[in-house]
């Protein structure tokens, strides 16, 4: 059996990023896990309402490909942890098995769907929390999950319409070769 081709003309631009572009993509996202969190904790109880954690890595996956969207997940809750506290160690763990789900997650998507779309990442993102909640409707049933997820509406709704208008900023000003070829 002969081996698949490796052209990377072939390949989707985001699977082809040197490492160099892929750590300095990851950096960036990061970053931004770290600014958005950071003030949005500003507010009490806003971390659990608003999901800010998530924001870059959504981006992350959709843009830069499952590398960058799983690293991003994984690396955000950490230096959010070791620099602000945020989230708990207890709840760290979870958070970032999370966050790098939904890095894959929008990774898979954005290569079955090429275009950023309000629907799409709309469906990624509520996909995304019936994954994490799962586990709260088995264990405490439907209307804990219910509140968890009303509690959670406007996050989603950031995660969603903040999400397709950087992907579509990213998409206007960022040059092609910074990330992938994917139209925002």
């Amino acid at each position: 059996m002969s081996q698949p081709s490796m052209n990377p003309e072939a390949m989707p631009h985001h699977a082809t990023l040197s490492a160099g572009r892929m750590y300095l993509a990851t950096a960036a996202m990061v970053l931004g896990n770290l600014l958005l969190p950071y003030a949005v904790h500003q507010i009490p109880d806003a971390g659990r309402i608003f999901l800010p954690i998530f924001f870059f890595t959504l981006v992350a996956g959709w843009r830069f490909g499952a590398q960058v969207g799983v690293l991003t997940g994984i690396l955000s809750p950490l230096a959010n942890h070791f620099l602000t506290g945020m989230p708990p160690a207890p709840m760290l763990q979870d958070i970032m098995l999370q966050s790098a789900l939904l890095g894959a997650m929008a990774a898979i998507a954005a290569s079955r769907w090429p275009r950023a779309t309000v629907q799409v990442l709309a469906l990624v993102v509520v996909l995304h929390q019936a994954l994490v909640l799962l586990p709260m409707l088995i264990h405490s049933g439907l209307q804990p999950c219910a509140a968890t997820f009303r509690l959670r509406v406007p996050g989603i709704l950031l995660q969603i319409l903040g999400g397709f208008s950087v992907l579509w900023l990213m998409g206007r000003f960022l040059p092609r070769n910074l990330g992938s070829t994917r139209e925002g």
